[in-house]
């Protein structure tokens, strides 16, 4: 059963989808979280429950992020996607709260070839955790804010709480 949630950001109202613990013990395993006008962000469907119970902890770290309380997460999500989407999210989930890194160095990261670039730039905008798997942290090989689903002002506001925001290089 799909369940989901809102929770209130300084970003607008954030979805949070997930998926119930089939064992019933309480809890959720969390398969989005998508802000307001994000680009393929999963949009309530027919059949779904709003609950916010199962989501409490989910809310509580993402409240506490924005509070600058804290820097990464502790929750339960699924990897989804194809094998070579997988590798590229999870080099996301190792770049550090406060920095940045570019598509080429995740790519060099994950061990493709300089010309998969555009590709790992697909695969990062295809990310259906955002905030939680912290790809508003790559930005382009020339320190420019590029792509993000969520749009650039929402990119530059998370860099900009993160204190990560690059210099212009004009």
């Amino acid at each position: 059963m799909t369940v989901y949630t809102t929770i209130d950001s300084p970003l607008g109202e954030l979805l949070m989808t997930g998926e119930e613990d089939p064992r019933g013990v309480g809890g959720v395993t969390v398969t989005s979280l998508s802000v307001p006008g994000q680009r393929n962000a999963p949009t309530v469907e027919p059949g779904w429950r709003a609950d916010p119970r199962p989501f409490a902890e989910a809310a509580r770290q993402v409240r506490a992020y924005f509070a600058g309380e804290r820097t990464d997460f502790d929750l339960t999500y699924t990897a989804g996607g194809s094998d070579f989407r997988r590798r590229v999210w999870a080099a996301l989930e190792d770049i550090p709260h406060g920095t940045t890194t570019t598509y080429g160095a995740i790519a060099e990261r994950i061990g493709a070839p300089r010309s998969a670039v555009r590709s790992v730039g697909t695969a990062i905008g295809a990310n259906p955790l955002l905030i939680l798997r912290p790809c508003h942290r790559v930005i382009g090989a020339s320190g420019a804010l590029t792509g993000y689903a969520g749009g650039l002002d929402r990119k530059e506001a998370l860099l900009t709480h993160e204190g990560a925001l690059p210099a212009r290089r004009d």
